[in-house]
């Protein structure tokens, strides 16, 4: 299995028969608003263009996951691509209403903890908490997803979530051979951060079964952890040698 990291949290799962794309925010630099005005500087997004090898990539893709509508995970650019592609989409069911009136194929919907089967294996619609605090409400619903395909590693996308008890019962007990997690502790000018912050990070690598996927940064002008902090954090705790922290563009085998 590969995992390609495009930008932030796009991300494409390839395998022998199946090349899965992951949240598709595929606009231009500068094409979304900044997400926030004061906290840190007003830059618009996305802070940094496709990587080159993404068109290569994309060529391939037959399904797509989307975690939830916010702008840096389906964007205009990602929803001109689906629709132009006629490529098939698999959401929660809170969000199955919106994507088809985007315009999209919407080919199942998943309701929470409930396993449908998914090509030629199984998929797992798992709760994310999108923000610590009151600011979860205002962020909406989000889902994460657990992937069991024929043949190949199982893979948790944590999706924008907080660490919670959803998430550690899936490192705990579906123990995934590899798991994604936001890294870029997002803050909007108020409240508390809608990802993990750094401690929760090191908690979901230290509990997580098998190797860990770093994304969601350096991409964004609200997420101001960089790779470099992240990568300290991880060598501080012993815990470098589970995690990969792609740049954009990376290929990571498994």
């Amino acid at each position: 299995m590969k995992l390609h990291h495009l930008r932030n949290a796009t991300l494409v799962i390839e395998t022998e028969k199946h090349v899965i794309l992951i949240d598709p925010m595929l606009g231009k630099r500068k094409t979304i608003a900044p997400f926030t005005l004061f906290r840190y500087p007003p830059k618009r997004n996305p802070l940094t263009a496709l990587p080159k090898n993404s068109r290569e990539i994309l060529s391939k893709v037959t399904h797509c996951l989307i975690t939830h509508l916010h702008p840096d995970h389906l964007d205009k650019a990602g929803e001109v691509f689906l629709k132009r592609k006629s490529i098939p989409v698999i959401c929660s069911t809170k969000d199955e209403k919106k994507i088809t009136q985007r315009g999209l194929t919407v080919i199942q919907s998943l309701d929470y903890w409930k396993p449908q089967n998914f090509l030629d294996g199984k998929i797992t619609g798992i709760p994310a908490v999108h923000g610590y605090g009151f600011i979860a409400k205002l962020m909406g619903n989000v889902m994460g997803f657990f992937i069991e395909l024929l043949n190949e590693k199982t893979i948790y996308i944590s999706s924008d979530t907080i660490f919670t008890d959803d998430v550690q019962k899936v490192l705990i007990e579906l123990k995934p051979d590899i798991a994604t997690v936001a890294c870029g502790t997002a803050r909007l000018d108020f409240g508390q951060p809608l990802l993990m912050r750094m401690n929760d990070i090191l908690k979901f690598c230290a509990l997580a079964p098998g190797k860990v996927f770093a994304n969601h940064l350096e991409a964004l002008n609200h997420c101001p952890t960089t790779r470099l902090q992240l990568k300290a954090a991880l060598s501080d705790n012993g815990l470098l040698n589970k995690a990969a922290i792609p740049n954009d563009g990376e290929c990571v085998e498994y």
